[in-house]
Formats: C-alpha cells, sequence, structure tokens
C-alpha cells in the first residue's frame, strides 16, 4: 500500500497579527447581547431562601429497579414550589421516565449518584419532540450538576450491534415520527433562559445528548459526556436556534456530531465553544445540516480533536446564511471510518449546496482559520454551489499533515446529505469549488494535489500544477495563497544563495566545471572573482561583477535578515510576484502547500 504524505502550511505574515486578528473577532462574536457576567448560576427568583430537598425524601427507592418518577417529580414541584434550590440524588441508582424541571431548580446528581432513563415506550410522553429523559419548558434559572450522571441506557435499544454502525430500534410505528430515528433523546432544554449544565457526566443517550431548543443564556462546563462509540445519532451537545451559549472545559466522546448547532425555526449567534477534547465518529464540529435560518457571530477555540470522522465542518443545505465565524487554535486528528458514516477524514469542510429542489440557495462568508494544525488521511474540501459560494475564508498559520494509516477505501467525495451525496474522485491535499475568488499560488518545487470540478461537467480536472505560476479557473478569482515568510531580506537572501551556490560549484577547473552564464561562452581556465586581464580597450561587463556582486549581496542581506528574524526560503523572483499580486488584491490568505511520496 501506498503511503503518501502531504504536508500543507497556511502561515501568517506574524502571530501578533493573527492574535490581534482574533481578539477582534472575538470582541465582535460577543458584542451583540451576550456578556459571561450576565451568566448566572440558577436560582430562585422568589424573596425566599433556596431550598434543597432530597429525592429520597420523597420515596425514592435509588435501587435502580423500581422506577423513581413520582418522587422525583414530586421533589422538583416541591422544590418549585417553595421558591426554588436544589433536588439532590443521593448515591444509587433512580430509574425514571421522563422528568419535568421548573424555574428556579437545579438538579444536583451527587458523585455514584446515577440517573437511568427507561427504556419503555410508555416512559416518555406522547408527543415524540418531548421524548427526554430530563427536560425543561419555558423555563428560567435551571441546571444540572453533582458530578454525578445521568445515563440514557443507550444499548439497550440497539438490535444488532455492528462495528460499523449498530442497527438501531425505532419506535417509528407510533406515527410520531418516520424513520429510524425515533428514540429518546438524554436532556433537554426548551425555550429556556438562564441555563447552567456544570459538573455532571451525561452517558449512554440512546439518541441525542445534551440538546439546548431556542435557549437564550446557556453555559455548559466541565460537562463529560460519552456515547457508545458505534451508535448512530448520539451527538453530543446539539444547539437549535440557540442563543449567547457558552461551552467550556467539555469532554465529548460520541459516535455521532459532537458539537452540532442548528437552525430549524430562527437564527443561532453568540456560541463559543473554548477548552475542550472531542472524539468521535462523525463531525466533531458542525454547523448544520438544518440551516434554514442565519448562523452568526461563532467562537470556537482551544479544542482537541482525534480520531474522528470529520474535524470542523459546516453542512449548510436550507438556505440559511453563515457569517462570522472563528476557528482558532484547534488541534486536528482526523481518519477513515466506514462510509455509511458522514464524513471522509477531511480535517476542514466547508459546503453549501441545497437539500433537494425545494430548498434555497445559501451562502457562507467570513470564516477564520487561525493556528490550525491536523494530522489527517485526506484533505480540506471547500464547495459552494452554483448560486451559493464561499467568501472571504482566511487561514493563518494553518498546518496540515497528510498520511494514510487506516484500509478504508479512499477515493470519495462526502457531499451528504442531498447535492450529489458520495462522488468519486482520488486524493487531494485541498479541493475548491465555487468560491467567490481564488488565486492558486504554489511554491516552486513542490507538487501539491489540488482538484476543481467545473460547472456542468462530471469529471474532476487538475488546477494548474505548474511550479511558481497563478491560474484562475472558473469561479475562482480573488483569494491569495501565498507563500510564508514574505520579507525581502527572505527572498533576496534564497536567490543568491541558490545562485551563488551554482557559480562557486561551477566556477573554473575544467570545462565540466568551468561557470557560465545563460548566453554567454564560458569563461577561460583561471578566471576567478574577474582577475583575469582583459584585452586592450575593453571594460567589464555586467557578468563580469556578478559573482562578486552575488558574494557581496547574500552576505549582506544574510547579515540584516538574521536582525530580522528572515529565512532564506523564498526566491527573489516569487516576493516579486507575490508583492504584485498583493498591491493587485484587497483580501489575503496565505498557503504554501507541499507533498511528497513514500512506500512503507
Amino acid at each position: 500500500m501506498q503511503n503518501r504524505t502531504m504536508t500543507i502550511s497556511l502561515n501568517s505574515f506574524s502571530i501578533q497579527s493573527a492574535t490581534l486578528i482574533l481578539i477582534l473577532c472575538s470582541a465582535i462574536i460577543q458584542s451583540e447581547s451576550y456578556t459571561s457576567s450576565s451568566i448566572r448560576l440558577p436560582h430562585s427568583q422568589s424573596r425566599s431562601p433556596p431550598v434543597t430537598v432530597s429525592v429520597t425524601e420523597y420515596g425514592a427507592t435509588g435501587d435502580g429497579v423500581h422506577y423513581d418518577t413520582e418522587p422525583i417529580q414530586s421533589a422538583i414541584d416541591a422544590c418549585w414550589s417553595a421558591g426554588g434550590g436544589r433536588v439532590v440524588f443521593p448515591p444509587g441508582n433512580y430509574l425514571t421516565a421522563t422528568v419535568f424541571l421548573k424555574s428556579g431548580v437545579v438538579l444536583e446528581v451527587q458523585k455514584n449518584a446515577t440517573v437511568l432513563g427507561g427504556t419503555r415506550l410508555e416512559d416518555y410522553p406522547v408527543e415524540q419532540n418531548r421524548w427526554y429523559v430530563v427536560m425543561a419548558e419555558d423555563a428560567e434559572d435551571v441546571g444540572i450538576t453533582g458530578g454525578g450522571e445521568i445515563n440514557g441506557q443507550g444499548l439497550e435499544f440497539v438490535v444488532r450491534f455492528d462495528e460499523r454502525k449498530n442497527v438501531m430500534v425505532s419506535w417509528n410505528q407510533t406515527g410520531a415520527c418516520s424513520g429510524d430515528e425515533c428514540r429518546p433523546r438524554l436532556v433537554g432544554f426548551i425555550r429556556s433562559k438562564n441555563v447552567r449544565v456544570w459538573d455532571i457526566h451525561l452517558s449512554e443517550p440512546a439518541y441525542w445528548c445534551l440538546h439546548l431548543v431556542q435557549c437564550d443564556n446557556t453555559y455548559i462546563h466541565d460537562v463529560s459526556i460519552y456515547g457508545d462509540f458505534n451508535t448512530p445519532n448520539n451527538d453530543g451537545i446539539d444547539i437549535d436556534d440557540s442563543n449567547n451559549t457558552v461551552i467550556t472545559r467539555c469532554n465529548i466522546n460520541t459516535g455521532d456530531d459532537a458539537i452540532c448547532p442548528k437552525t430549524y425555526d430562527g437564527p443561532l449567534y453568540n456560541l463559543t465553544a473554548t477548552d475542550s477534547w472531542i472524539r468521535t465518529k462523525s463531525s466533531a464540529i458542525k454547523l448544520g445540516s438544518a440551516s434554514w435560518f442565519p448562523f452568526k457571530g461563532l467562537l470556537f477555540n482551544n479544542i482537541t480533536i482525534v480520531e474522528s470522522h470529520r474535524g470542523l465542518g459546516l453542512q449548510i443545505r436550507d438556505g440559511g446564511n453563515v457569517s462570522d465565524i472563528v476557528f482558532s487554535n484547534i488541534n486536528i486528528s482526523t481518519r477513515y471510518y466506514d462510509p455509511s458514516w458522514w464524513g471522509r477524514a477531511e480535517p476542514i469542510y466547508v459546503t453549501t449546496c441545497p437539500r433537494d429542489n425545494t430548498s434555497k440557495t445559501s451562502s457562507i462568508s467570513n470564516l477564520l482559520f487561525v493556528n490550525i494544525t491536523a494530522n489527517s488521511e485526506n484533505g480540506i474540501f471547500l464547495s459552494g454551489s452554483e448560486n451559493g459560494v464561499l467568501s472571504n475564508l482566511k487561514f493563518l498559520n494553518v498546518n496540515l499533515n497528510y498520511k494514510r494509516w487506516t484500509s478504508y477505501e479512499d477515493g470519495l467525495v462526502d457531499y451528504r446529505p442531498g447535492c450529489q451525496g458520495l462522488v468519486n474522485h482520488s486524493s487531494a491535499g485541498i479541493i475548491m469549488e465555487h468560491i467567490d475568488g481564488l488565486e492558486e499560488r504554489i511554491r516552486k518545487g513542490d507538487k501539491p494535489r489540488l482538484k476543481r470540478r467545473r460547472i456542468g461537467r462530471g469529471k474532476w480536472d487538475p488546477i494548474n500544477k505548474t511550479d511558481s505560476e497563478f491560474s484562475t479557473v472558473g469561479l475562482f478569482s480573488k483569494i491569495i495563497i501565498e507563500m510564508p515568510s514574505a520579507k525581502p531580506f527572505s527572498a533576496a537572501a534564497g536567490m543568491l544563495r541558490s545562485r551563488l551556490t551554482s557559480a562557486l560549484r561551477q566556477r573554473g577547473g575544467d570545462t565540466t566545471s568551468r561557470w557560465t552564464t545563460p548566453g554567454h561562452q564560458e569563461r577561460p581556465n583561471g578566471y576567478f572573482l574577474n582577475r583575469t586581464p582583459l584585452p586592450p580597450g575593453q571594460s567589464r561587463k555586467w557578468e563580469d561583477w556578478e559573482l562578486p556582486c552575488y558574494v557581496t549581496s547574500f552576505l549582506t542581506i544574510v547579515i540584516l535578515g538574521v536582525g530580522l528574524n528572515a529565512k532564506p526560503d523564498l526566491t527573489l523572483e516569487t516576493w516579486a510576484r507575490q508583492k504584485a499580486i498583493e498591491r493587485l488584491a484587497s483580501q489575503k490568505q496565505i498557503v504554501a502547500v507541499s507533498t511528497s511520496d513514500e512506500s512503507d
């Protein structure tokens, strides 16, 4: 098996500049209505002091066999009636059907205490959209904490275990839902405000794990989420039409999408996720695919993604526009899994296309990827659509190392859901389609595998691979992909270094070692540093001074370059061309692509 190793580096002009950009973007993201000080620990709005009640006081057994639904709900109702406070679950196993949180109430599931979700259809309300083990509707100042566990017993819903993907039970015979995704979720907050979930373990959901629907001002902190790695649709955190959400220090290990913002019935803005760890068989971070309304002002920072099928994903299908999104300081590892899971090991995946012929066209703009490091089995995929282009994508200090290490078949690009489905193609470092402006800048000597697809054609065509050439193909026009370390001193030093090395290698001696300049005859033996006497009446020409000029210039520029921390990794020609392009372009995107092949 051939192993291909590909390295893609997208470097900024300076780390300081990237940091400044990140700070400014963060300020913009938080400028609408959210400030961290507005997030409060849920508490009662009444004048009465908060109370603390135990579910055991109302008859809960905690033996994991008998249902404790009624005692738990009674404790919640009593706490709410008293003005709010905490409902405590002492150590034990509490089997329950759906319980409903109320305003001002916090569930405190203590360490060594587990709330077990029921596995019977009759354990849940008639309406499928209310199938949760724990849920709050139209509530304020609610939360869950305590260091214990809420467990959905998801493995009880497996019909057949399969290492590729488990076959799950479906309650679609009720008519409440259709298809094979009719299973209860674990925890849900619906149309609620001032929600806080912290210091809790959420485990084995049968379907989605933590679900926010039209919520405002939510804080999720120190939450551990675990779902069986072979179970489909056991998403970690789904955020629907919710605003002013903060996710920090979470550990998410699931089969399906880990953090998944969606817009069904309204916009989603001001979401911040930071300092978290993710592993998934699908997308670690995914916007969509439900995307009927806008996404705006999202920040994902300081996140580690390991062994996932897709890293950072935008899957926009339903007409909602996406803008002002920042991904920063993220380490990614992606690999192939069975193709029944959405994803093809892409570290970065940005797509917009209509879900079907009734869907509206979406646009994606103003995305910033800064300080991203990835080790992956596949490359970056950026794909707009004919009327829904991608615009103003910026990559600063992004490094991608590409190498195959699993035995899964490659050669597919994934447009799902809708669009074109799975399409055959060869592996590529970056695939780009329908981007509002792109000029590829490839470093001389590298052989990247960049691909694009023309409108109306069914096959994949390579972008111009000529070294040190620019190309504008189809809808690609403005985005500049430049060289790193674009300093004049670095460029000149690189050029002079190569010229000087060549000159010294070929100077003097026999015919094979004499220094020659293109277009000029060979210099005679002994010709060195212009010391050979000139014939009478002749003056020295430029080529006679070429070598000493190279020597002097090289030493001068290296000294200056060292003082400016410049590296002689460019040629003067590439730098000059780069600067000319800069003067014509209004946007920058810095990319260097290099590839090499190796065999095991």
